[in-house]
């Protein structure tokens, strides 16, 4: 009778709906909330900028969210970041605060200081007291790629109807839900889904199978369609550098996870790459022109390539300027024509995706690095862009440590290893084509968060938690 009282256990806790299911939904129920309100489009279709009025409910929802888990904190009353962590956010904090008092006008800087905490400290650090363990990951990295789908869903749909955001005269070009003004921000979303998709197909087996654990063999090829469906919307998106930071993601786990599988995901990659583009006509002349041109950003740049090394320029000309504490936050745009060539233009066409058209004004460098270098300077570089830099060392050496290390618990962290780790590569790499501005932003808190969950999170009895 004991025996098969003990072996009914752990049926029972594979159940699809049990009370530690339903309390981990409910604790991130507002991490959750803020994935789903991302999907929502902004006030009046306003896209980018961090300009007055330019709020959605998704940020609003990170409010909550903020509060909802310093609450939470408060009330158990345990230690819940572990010192790296703690020493890294505070210290993020700190630069922040730095940059904004010596900023030239105070009334700039101080939205500026708000918006700098909410992405790269508060938001985050929700993020490490909510994912106590991985199954509480591996539910908000099941949401993230559910989000990609559905925004990459609306872009086909665009591209397919021409009703999306103008591109070489035609309203072809995938936005989702976000409209003209943030036409990256659909490109990031399916970007982060389809590496987390690629992270969870690629993740071994543990060698001693966890009770209950839905990550396992059968769920590898659900991610790896999910990979390969989000390829489409990602390629419509016409996005240059978030191709690019999704083949540089993707190929650094893929070489994680061991260079054999990575010759024959390559091999098959460039088989179903000639199938897309060739056979079944998804590669117009359009995106081949894109694509190609790539190649093209020194010799012959068009004129969006040549606005963004002008405003790089501007950038680095501020930082020599002022190269301790920078202009100040939010200082780019008042500074940005003493120190820009004469080839800067006015600002980008915008248009479609029931948009009218506008000149959308360049007030970012579109160089996360250089924005931070010219508004904050050393202490920005040495405060914020240094702890990234700690970020990515730990997640790596995390992941090489449980994909080829021993123990009998080895490989069952791996997907979640991958997922965090590929995503925090897509994002230090993108940084080097955008910076933060528009209402996806609020995404990028949340990768980071996760990133920063597996790379310097508290280890507790069953994951990378964020308490004992």
């Amino acid at each position: 009778m004991s025996a098969v009282a003990a072996g009914a256990a752990p049926r029972a806790a594979a159940g699809p709906v049990t009370p530690r299911t339903a309390r981990r939904l409910v604790r991130l129920l507002p991490l959750l909330a803020v994935l789903v309100l991302l999907a929502v489009p902004p006030p009046g279709g306003a896209g980018g900028g961090d300009g007055p009025g330019s709020g959605t409910l998704a940020d609003a929802a990170s409010g909550v969210l903020v509060l909802w888990a310093f609450g939470s904190a408060l009330r158990t009353g345990s230690r819940p970041l572990a010192p790296l962590a703690a020493a890294l956010f505070a210290l993020a904090g700190v630069g922040i605060a730095v940059a904004a008092a010596g900023a030239g006008e105070v009334a700039d800087a101080l939205p500026g200081m708000a918006r700098y905490l909410q992405i790269f400290v508060l938001v985050p650090v929700s993020v490490l007291l909510l994912v106590r363990d991985r199954h509480d990951f591996r539910v908000v990295a099941g949401a993230l790629v559910a989000l990609a789908l559905f925004e990459g869903g609306v872009g086909v749909h665009q591209y397919l109807t021409v009703t999306g955001a103008s591109y070489m005269g035609e309203d072809i070009r995938a936005v989702g839900t976000f409209g003209a003004s943030d036409i990256m921000g659909m490109a990031t979303v399916v970007a982060y889904g389809l590496v987390g998709a690629v992270g969870l197909a690629l993740a071994p087996g543990a060698r001693t199978p966890e009770p209950g654990a839905w990550a396992g063999r059968a769920w590898r090829p659900l991610a790896l369609v999910c990979a390969t469906v989000l390829l489409l919307p990602l390629a419509l998106s016409f996005s240059r550098g978030a191709w690019i930071a999704t083949a540089i993601a993707c190929g650094v786990l893929l070489l994680l996870s061991g260079v054999r599988r990575a010759l024959l995901v390559v091999v098959a990659g460039a088989a179903l790459a000639v199938v897309l583009v060739g056979g079944a006509g998804a590669g117009t002349a359009l995106l081949q022109e894109r694509l190609s041109s790539i190649t093209q950003v020194a010799d012959a740049p068009d004129q969006s390539v040549t606005d963004r090394y002008t405003l790089w320029s501007a950038a680095v000309g501020m930082w020599r300027e002022s190269p301790v504490r920078g202009v100040g936050l939010k200082g780019f745009p008042a500074h940005r024509d003493s120190h820009a060539p004469l080839a800067l233009s006015s600002g980008s066409d915008t248009a479609g995706a029931g948009a009218a058209f506008h000149r959308q004004p360049l007030l970012s460098p579109h160089n996360m690095y250089l924005l931070v270098l010219s508004e904050q300077g050393l202490v920005g570089v040495c405060t914020l862009v240094a702890g990234w830099g700690a970020l990515l060392v730990c997640a790596v050496r995390r992941l090489l440590r449980v994909l080829y290390g021993s123990g009998r618990a080895s490989g069952r962290d791996a997907d979640c290893g991958l997922v965090g780790t590929g995503l925090l590569v897509w994002l230090l790499v993108d940084f080097f084509y955008g910076d933060i501005g528009g209402p996806s932003t609020v995404l990028t808190a949340i990768v980071l968060g996760l990133a920063a969950w597996w790379a310097v999170g508290r280890r507790d009895g069953s994951g990378w938690g964020a308490g004992r």
